[in-house]
């Protein structure tokens, strides 16, 4: 695995190629959201991309070619509730040190929503940093459950926010933690306030079970894969529709 930077490799003579390709990914990426993680750092060097960064396109293109109707299915399901996940990589960017938010959430088993953000500030720890993601995801999880409620569907349970750091979920409900974690205050009580009203229920959940390590890392073949099918992303060639939607 080769970790791009922005000065590895000679510069391309041709950079429209390189941004045309990019913005493609880009738009690709509405309904493939396997690739977010690549497209992320590939469209942080369009402004002078080398011949590296252009061999690691050419290297997603293939991919995509390799399952060129791969994408997400909506099942079919009686059953209406909603399963975020919620991950934060700190300082991953190496020249500005800023952390990245992620989430996704899938309503049943089909995914429905997902965002991966750059933040506006430094982050000075990691839990700051997943705390912030915990409330993003939070707001997303309550738009869309207004949202189930304006289409008429009730007894909503809580829905299920998972994340892999336990610290984020002893925060939520025991207010002795606040004292270090003043500098995030508004976040800290934002999501409580909905763990209180019954919105969402932070829950544990292990690193390799982390659906939203899409859009953090790059992951290994096998873990890649089990990944896909548990997010609802399948290759629709393969696929029999009969009672699905």
């Amino acid at each position: 695995h080769l970790k791009l930077q922005a000065d590895i490799g000679t510069h391309l003579l041709d950079l429209e190629v390189y941004r045309r390709l990019s913005g493609k990914l880009i738009y690709l990426n509405m309904t493939s959201p396997d690739m977010f993680y690549t497209v992320q750092v590939l469209s942080q060097f369009m402004q002078s991309p080398t011949y590296v960064h252009m061999q690691a396109v050419k290297n997603l293109l293939r991919y995509i070619l390799h399952a060129p109707r791969q994408g997400i299915l909506l099942a079919n399901s009686s059953a209406v509730h909603l399963t975020a996940y919620c991950d934060s990589k700190w300082a991953s960017f190496f020249m500005t040190r800023r952390s990245t938010t992620d989430y996704c959430i899938l309503l049943c088993d089909s995914l429905v929503s997902w965002k991966s953000k750059i933040h506006v500030v430094v982050s000075r720890s990691s839990i700051e940093a997943e705390y912030r993601a915990m409330s993003l995801t939070c707001c997303e999880v309550t738009w869309l459950v207004a949202m189930l409620k304006d289409l008429r569907l009730k007894d909503l349970r809580p829905d299920d926010l998972c994340c892999d750091n336990q610290a984020d979920t002893h925060i939520d409900v025991n207010p002795m933690f606040h004292a270090r974690t003043k500098h995030i205050e508004v976040d800290c009580h934002y999501v409580r306030i909905q763990v209180q009203a019954g919105i969402v229920k932070p829950s544990y959940g292990h690193a390799t079970q982390q659906v939203v390590d899409f859009f953090t890392k790059v992951l290994y073949v096998d873990q890649h894969s089990k990944l896909l099918n548990k997010m609802g992303v399948s290759d629709h060639s393969h696929s029999h529709l009969k009672g699905e939607c």
